[in-house]
C-alpha cells in the first residue's frame, strides 16, 4: 500500500471518533456498574432496542515472578519453556 496520506487522516480521524465513542460508552457502563452495585440495585437495564446486564465476576491474578522464585525457578529455566513472535501494531498520533 503506498503512502495515501489521504488514507492515513481517515484513519487518524476514525481512531479520533472510536476514541470518543469509547470514552462514552465507558461513562455509561460505569453509570451501570455503579447503580447496580447499590444496596437493592437492580443489574438489568432496558431501552427500547437494547438490553444490558451487569455481570459480576472474581478474578484471580498469580504474581509469577514471586511463585517462580518461591519455588526455586530459575530464569534460565523459564527461558527454556518461553517462545517468541513478532506482533504488529500501527500506532496513529496526530501532528
Amino acid at each position: 500500500m503506498k503512502n495515501d496520506l489521504n488514507t492515513i487522516d481517515t484513519l487518524g480521524t476514525l481512531l479520533a471518533q472510536i476514541a470518543d465513542l469509547t470514552k462514552q460508552a465507558d461513562s455509561i457502563k460505569d453509570e451501570l456498574k455503579d447503580s447496580a452495585t447499590a444496596p437493592n440495585g437492580s443489574k438489568v437495564f432496558e431501552g427500547d432496542m437494547f438490553k444490558a446486564t451487569v455481570i459480576e465476576a472474581n478474578r484471580n491474578t498469580v504474581n509469577y515472578k514471586k511463585l517462580l522464585a518461591d519455588l526455586g525457578i530459575t530464569e534460565d529455566t523459564v527461558a527454556q519453556y518461553t517462545s517468541t513472535s513478532a506482533v504488529f501494531s500501527v500506532k496513529v498520533t496526530s501532528r
